[in-house]
């Protein structure tokens, strides 16, 4: 019973850490070049919460981006 209890315990600690790590999807990094855009010429825009998640998301892409030799259809990049 103990070993059940500490293997589900390691389980969920092993998917708290797995599942906010997946790649966001490009649709994703598209939304949020629009929002700092918005944001730039409107200050009231959108909330500094959101904004520092998006500029997260665009720092993230960028440097996913510059790790890739190809893009998603397979064509090199360089």
């Amino acid at each position: 019973m103990a070993a059940v209890l500490r293997l589900a315990a390691i389980v969920l600690v092993l998917a708290a850490f797995v599942l906010p790590a997946r790649a966001e999807d490009r649709s994703v990094l598209l939304n949020c070049k629009a929002m700092v855009e918005r944001a730039s010429k409107d200050a009231n825009a959108e909330s500094e919460a959101e904004l520092a998640r998006c500029r997260q998301v665009i720092r993230e892409w960028a440097l996913r981006d510059a790790r890739m030799l190809v893009d998603e259809q397979g064509r090199p990049l360089r």
